[in-house]
């Protein structure tokens, strides 16, 4: 296999495999050229619903409070499926808006809450800076058919939460920021207090 091929228009030495591998390579430059056309053409046409995993805590009617489920936004309708079956389903056109939260939650249960009083010198409060699992909350307030206004509060997973935000926001939902105002109402409570 390591024979020299000498070409009669060439004075120099050829091995056969590296005339195959520069043929190859070639061939694989041309079409890598092509794929990346081909591709941003199909990224535009499809769209992957926003679905999560969610816990219930409250809100609709037919669903048990703190119940765990999927969290889905598909074509023009919010919905909560249990067991793969459908919970509760909202229209995108009567959410009148979201609400997100953030929440941390002690995990461990007894063990954990043991081994902090078990650490010596002090050492269950380092536990306790890991032993903590954040959340958020989204919580949506609806009208339904009969003008009557009502909400329904999930618990997601740290991050889900922004991501179903922005994917009913694109749908047209408003959001309202209740930050600032909550930020003013202490500002003056603290004014008085002072006086």
């Amino acid at each position: 296999m390591d024979r020299f091929v000498v070409s009669r228009r060439h004075s120099q030495a050829y091995y056969p495999d590296r005339r195959r591998a520069l043929w190859l390579s070639t061939v694989l430059i041309c079409f890598s050229l092509t794929t990346p056309a081909q591709q941003t053409s199909q990224r535009g046409e499809t769209r992957v619903p926003f679905s999560a995993r969610a816990t219930h805590l409250l809100g609709f009617a037919n669903v048990r409070n703190n119940s765990t489920g999927a969290l889905s936004i598909q074509d023009d309708s919010v919905q909560f499926q249990q067991n793969g079956k459908l919970a509760a389903k909202v229209k995108i056109a009567l959410v009148r808006d979201i609400f997100l939260g953030a929440e941390s939650k002690q995990v461990g249960g007894l063990p954990m809450t043991l081994g902090k009083t078990a650490a010596p010198f002090g050492g269950g409060r380092v536990v306790s800076l890991f032993a903590h699992k954040k959340y958020d909350t989204l919580t949506l307030e609806y009208v339904d058919a009969g003008q009557g206004i009502h909400g329904a509060i999930f618990q997601l997973a740290k991050g889900q939460g922004e991501l179903a935000k922005s994917e009913l926001m694109a749908q047209g939902v408003t959001f309202s920021s209740h930050q600032d105002q909550s930020t003013k109402e202490r500002a003056t409570e603290a004014r008085h207090e002072n006086k």
